[in-house]
């Protein structure tokens, strides 16, 4: 068990704190739903009821859509963009899907390569993009989760206010579903920007995603 955690133990840090931080937002955000319906003289809910509302699916949703859309096309730009001196991105001459020596398929597999490495036609082109095809379908997915609770929450929030529901194409045009959407798509962008230009002068001592201490900031590709 000891070998298995420190063996494992990036995965499980994250899954410990994405756990904990699911539960700090379930409570937050049932708190703060029942402080609107106290100050609107609407009756309060329980924790049970709010945690399968639709009003925490949206908000889990929008946020679970944004950060795959951010590693989708994070996973996407890096093979086809570099950006000189950070060890987020490859050398200049390395652009593109690399040739089958350099990415190990086919005859030029290694002896512990998946099976599907070694294998031709559709089921090796199916693994060389297998990362980003679950990327992708898990932003869709959690996409459309957003804007299916998201519409259920809104037409609640109109029918209390006495106004018209919108069907789930009218909302996939609203201004709620587009901001709710947009506003997190710009600080994933920002983030990710942000790391790779920042990777090319900061070091953070024994981090992959940094390079080693005392290389050169023109140094592309280098990890620490």
């Amino acid at each position: 068990m000891r070998m298995f955690v420190r063996q494992n133990s990036l995965s499980l840090f994250f899954g410990a704190i994405f756990l904990a931080a699911l539960v700090g937002q379930s409570f937050a955000g049932w708190a703060s739903f029942n402080d609107t319906q106290v100050s609107e003289g609407l009756a309060t809910i329980g924790y049970g009821e709010y945690v399968t509302s639709s009003s925490f699916a949206a908000d889990v949703a929008e946020n679970w859509q944004s950060e795959y859309l951010q590693f989708l096309l994070y996973i996407w730009a890096t093979v086809w963009f570099v950006q000189r001196g950070s060890p987020e991105s490859k050398e200049s001459g390395q652009v593109g899907t690399e040739s089958d020596r350099d990415q190990e398929v086919g005859g030029f597999a290694g002896p512990g390569a998946p099976s599907w490495a070694r294998a031709r036609g559709p089921r090796r082109a199916v693994f060389s993009h297998s990362l980003l095809i679950v990327m992708g379908t898990i932003f869709l997915l959690s996409w459309l989760a957003q804007s299916v609770a998201g519409v259920v929450a809104f037409n609640e929030e109109q029918l209390a206010s006495l106004e018209a529901p919108l069907t789930w194409g009218q909302y996939l045009f609203g201004s709620d579903f587009w901001n709710r959407t947009l506003q997190n798509w710009q600080s994933e962008f920002l983030a990710v920007g942000s790391m790779a230009v920042l990777s090319v002068y900061l070091r953070e001592r024994g981090s992959p995603e940094s390079k080693p201490v005392g290389a050169r900031h023109d140094d592309t590709g280098a990890e620490g």
